[in-house]
């Protein structure tokens, strides 16, 4: 059984962040511009004892002409395939972004379990 958890969701919703979190390391760079993180990266995490990868991806921007955002989007439609299981990331301040509901036929398509989790930074 692959033990492969994807963390996913649309540009700057704290994916690089979560993913820092579980490995506890700094190895995603995290920064408020958009489009830091292109490839996928794998860390692994550990959850009561069961060990597991992780992979961080891109801000998924669906039907975007744009060169990165669409090798970006290929690089997330891999980790899609690749995972046995999905977080979903949307921020937890602001209303539904489109992007979050066009991500989501997406997700839904994979057939994969999807897990929602809401980004909230208190500041």
């Amino acid at each position: 059984m692959s033990r492969l958890v994807a963390i996913v969701g649309r540009p700057n919703v704290g994916k690089s962040t979560l993913f820092n979190r579980i490995t506890g390391h700094r190895h995603a760079i995290v920064d408020d511009m958009s489009g830091v993180t292109r490839d996928r990266h794998y860390g692994t995490g550990d959850w009561n004892g069961v060990e597991f990868t992780v992979v961080d991806t891109g801000g998924f921007v669906p039907d975007s002409e744009d060169t990165f955002e669409a090798a970006i989007r290929d690089q997330v439609h891999i980790a899609i395939e690749e995972a046995a299981v999905l977080l979903f990331i949307v921020d937890a301040q602001s209303d539904v972004h489109p992007l979050d509901n066009e991500f989501a036929e997406v997700l839904r398509k994979s057939k994969k379990p999807v897990i929602l989790v809401m980004d909230l930074i208190l500041i």
